[in-house]
């Protein structure tokens, strides 16, 4: 991979997530293009950022992790977010997102309520 002048991976591409459980701190400052030293100050200011500790304070990372590192990337190189804004923008995403699950449980229920009732006047018409 070509980087730039600033030692990122030139055109924003990273490469695909593999189908993994768990990642070493390597493999993610690979996978996300971040230094290792870089992930760990992370941990520090996201708590949302949070890898399984094992022997010797290692860290392994799960999938929704490097995600979410990738995202605060993009936050803090490509758009110019300051730590503090990379944080309520996190935090306002996570938010809608909460919104639209609640919504759509909600739309789930009518929808499941609406069912019900339409079977019920199936089995009163049958058990006639």
């Amino acid at each position: 991979m070509e980087k730039n002048m600033h030692g990122m991976i030139a055109g924003g591409s990273l490469p695909p997530i593999p189908a993994k459980r768990y990642f070493t701190i390597g493999e993610v400052g690979e996978l996300c293009d971040v230094k290792p030293h870089v992930l760990r100050y992370w941990e520090q200011e996201f708590n949302q950022l949070n890898p399984q500790k094992r022997r010797g304070n290692r860290r392994y990372y799960q999938h929704h992790e490097v995600v979410l590192i990738r995202r605060i990337r993009e936050l803090l190189y490509e758009e110019g977010f300051t730590i503090n804004g990379a944080k309520l923008r996190l935090n306002e995403s996570s938010q809608e997102n909460s919104v639209q699950v609640q919504t759509q449980q909600r739309a789930n229920g009518q929808h499941q309520d609406s069912i019900r009732t339409e079977l019920e006047a199936v089995l009163k018409i049958l058990s006639k």
